[in-house]
């Protein structure tokens, strides 16, 4: 029976090589010169210093760039709040969404059932698998997906016959 799967998987690769090159830029520019803005990655979140709010919306600019560059939706990225950490010193957790959520995932399989295709949406783990009788109405699917869930860098994989 055909199949594919639906991910939301962002190319961590390469959002290393973009944190890299905007902790470099950070580092040359003129405007950061003796301050504390600063870029650090660790697993799936990337964590921006600097003085203040002004700043880390400044070093925010360089890394969205840089992934732009690089070919990675910024949808992935999820900001918190900015906190502060003692004196003038801010900082702000980035995390780089991996893995539909649950909720999300719901909303994937009622946009399906809604669109009256002859196909079924299964929630396993952090993806959506949905499996039809033909090719065509497994396209329309993704079309489907596409349109109700905008907000999101959906990718479609495992695509089977």
């Amino acid at each position: 029976m055909p199949s594919f799967d639906t991910v939301l998987e962002a190319n961590l690769v390469e959002v290393k090589n973009a944190v890299e090159q905007a902790t470099r830029e950070v580092g040359t520019r003129f405007d950061f010169k003796g301050t504390s803005a600063n870029l650090e990655l660790k697993d799936k979140t990337v964590t921006l210093f600097g003085d203040s709010d002004f700043q880390i919306g400044q070093v925010d600019e360089i890394l969205r760039n840089k992934l732009a560059k690089r070919g990675v939706d910024v949808r992935f990225l999820d900001a918190a709040k900015i906190e502060k950490i003692g004196g003038d010193k801010v900082k702000q957790v980035i995390t780089v969404r991996n893995g539909i959520e649950s909720d999300v995932g719901k909303k994937i399989q009622q946009a399906v059932k809604a669109s009256k295709l002859k196909v079924q949406a299964a929630i396993q783990g952090d993806s959506v698998r949905v499996t039809g009788a033909k090719r065509d109405d497994l396209q329309a699917a993704m079309a489907v997906i596409r349109k109700d869930v905008a907000d999101l860098p959906l990718s479609f994989n495992n695509f089977r016959d």
